[in-house]
């Protein structure tokens, strides 16, 4: 079951509000958490479910939201929102499947993570400590974005947020672990522009368009990297 809130952090109400003609983006909070995050996987559950409703085309989980596709010719806006502040105040009680867990190994320094000696230093940890606790914590995957297979993992450990690059790289290789801010995630394409600070490599391919699903990662996944 979605776990309690608790009092201290009690969600928002949610914002429904149209996305053209035939999407609406289902607001439940501004901030990066898991609490909201729960939410957001609940309600995204429910709306592709056995139970779902007829209007539902597709659903695109973000940190803190829900893009809703659905059909107009089988239901109108009003009714779509009417249905979805229900199924958002029904979503905080559902059971949700046991999240997946994968474990990603990951080469860290050198040529495979040129930043991370920069991270290190500016941070005031030595890179042995800088990969111990980055490679601690169990990520959430909160949303894919960005280029087709990149996730969103949360939550780095405060002590290893940095800023990210002024100026971005051009072309960073598939697989590249790269820090920005309180996240961490994996490049998933060659030649991928990006201005987080990248630590490390992994080569498990994140998008395989002749796999089926073609996406490793989905959101609510859980990812532990594993140095090698």
């Amino acid at each position: 079951m979605t776990p309690p809130v608790p009092e201290s952090q009690v969600m928002p109400a949610p914002r429904i509000l149209p996305a053209g003609d035939e999407a609406v983006l289902v607001e439940l909070g501004q901030e990066i958490r898991r609490e909201l995050n729960l939410r957001v996987r609940a309600l995204a559950h429910l709306l592709t479910g056995p139970e779902a409703p007829a209007w539902v085309r597709e659903v695109v989980p973000a940190y803190a939201s829900l893009l809703v596709y659905y059909d107009p010719d089988r239901a109108s806006y009003e009714e779509v929102q009417e249905t979805l502040r229900a199924l958002v105040a029904k979503g905080g009680h559902i059971d949700l499947p046991a999240p997946r867990r994968i474990e990603i190994p990951v080469r860290y320094g050198g040529d495979d993570g040129p930043d991370l000696e920069w991270v290190a230093h500016r941070v005031g940890l030595s890179p042995e400590e800088v990969i111990a606790r980055h490679s601690r914590p169990i990520y959430v995957v909160y949303m894919l974005g960005f280029l087709p297979g990149f996730c969103y993992l949360g939550d780095l450990p405060p002590e290893l947020a940095v800023e990210r690059r002024e100026t971005p790289r051009l072309s960073l290789p598939a697989g590249a672990v790269a820090i920005g801010g309180r996240q961490t995630g994996i490049y998933s394409l060659d030649n991928s522009p990006g201005g987080w600070r990248w630590i490390g490599r992994t080569d498990v391919r994140l998008w395989d368009p002749d796999r089926d699903p073609p996406f490793l990662l989905q959101a609510g996944d859980e990812v532990r990297f594993v140095p090698v």
